[in-house]
């Protein structure tokens, strides 16, 4: 399922929202609409977070995160870190990291496996991004971009990336990432998927402009059609408590 939405006349919800399989976070401020279409389709499977990121309400683009953690930057105040952390899911590992590229959101796309990350992104935050997300890293650019995040979205399902990825990169990709990848478009054409999309393994949600044909390519290549929540949440759970033992 793909719903469409808006942030205050901007079709740009990936900037404003980030949602991953067990929370959600939202922009403060704006139009109450624009949360509570969240809270209506996610709240009874995870908790959807209305949250500012360094006084800001760009949440999608300053934080990135999946089941596992929540990465912040470092511009994040005390106060915005402690509500986050106490909004989200106990095992949920919420942390800021001294990164000059501080716009993680854009430098950085992920699922609960896989990291794709900026080529000059440092070291010790390579580090820290496989260990608080738990996941594989790798050094990667999309059709030539270095803004990983900005210009991809995938979940655990599958993949949608910048229209101009060659074939020769799509398949390199989708070898790292081990789920099937389009490359697609948008709120009407645009190729930076990151900020006019979000997704987790059963829902999307997309800019107000994307096209029928563009949310039929986000529902497939999603597979979004026949999705249920509470089966994925279930499945997380089950395996937490495995891995907990």
């Amino acid at each position: 399922m793909a719903v469409r939405l808006q942030f205050e006349n901007s079709n740009d919800i990936g900037v404003f929202a980030n949602l991953t399989n067990s929370y959600c976070l939202t922009a403060f401020g704006g139009s109450e609409n624009f949360y509570s279409v969240f809270e209506a389709e996610l709240a009874d499977h995870i908790p959807v977070v209305k949250a500012c990121v360094a006084g800001t309400s760009l949440v999608g683009r300053m934080t990135v995160g999946n089941k596992n953690g929540l990465l912040m930057p470092n511009s994040t105040t005390d106060q915005e870190l402690m509500h986050i952390k106490n909004s989200l899911p106990d095992n949920v590992v919420v942390q800021r990291i001294d990164e000059r590229l501080s716009a993680l959101g854009n430098c950085i796309s992920c699922n609960d496996y896989v990291a794709l990350i900026h080529p000059d992104i440092d070291r010790e935050t390579e580090e820290i991004i496989a260990d608080v997300l738990g996941v594989e890293v790798f050094r990667q650019t999309i059709a030539g971009n270095v803004l990983t995040g900005s210009y991809a979205a995938f979940t655990n399902q599958g993949g949608l990336v910048h229209p101009q990825t060659s074939i020769e990169d799509l398949d390199e990709l989708a070898s790292l990432l081990q789920v099937p990848l389009v490359a697609g478009t948008v709120n009407r054409g645009s190729d930076v998927i990151g900020a006019g999309l979000v997704a987790n393994d059963w829902i999307a949600f997309c800019g107000l402009d994307t096209t029928a044909t563009e949310l039929q390519v986000v529902e497939s290549v999603y597979k979004l059609r026949n999705a249920q929540p509470s089966q994925i949440v279930d499945e997380m759970r089950n395996s937490l408590i495995d891995s907990m033992m």
